[in-house]
């Protein structure tokens, strides 16, 4: 069975921006590479999305309603609804993921 994999507004922008600060800071091929590698990996959520694990930053405060994969450093977080998986987040998971997290899904 495979589930419809969409990306929200807010990750389309997060991947975005991601984008532009690495080819801006480092190059544009490594901007493109680590695209092409977040796209991949988004795309192979539509297989098999119950794998990837709950973020711990959220898992302690008892919400198991996320998930998450990696093309380390770079973290997307997803949920999954029915037979669709929604992007939420993409992130370097170097920053600050809790304080990130909360922003997000806790308003």
């Amino acid at each position: 069975m495979r589930f419809e994999v969409l990306m929200t507004k807010s990750a389309a922008q997060d991947l975005e921006e991601l984008h532009d600060y690495i080819a801006h800071h480092d190059s544009m091929e490594k901007a493109v590479h680590v695209l092409d590698a977040i796209t991949g990996i988004v795309e192979r959520l539509g297989e098999f999305p119950e794998r990837g694990p709950h973020p711990k930053e959220l898992r302690m405060l008892g919400i198991r309603e996320f998930r998450e994969t990696y093309f380390k450093p770079y973290r997307v977080i997803y949920r999954i609804q029915g037979q669709r998986v929604y992007i939420l987040l993409i992130a370097d998971g170097r920053r600050d993921f809790e304080s990130l997290l909360k922003r997000r899904f806790l308003r």
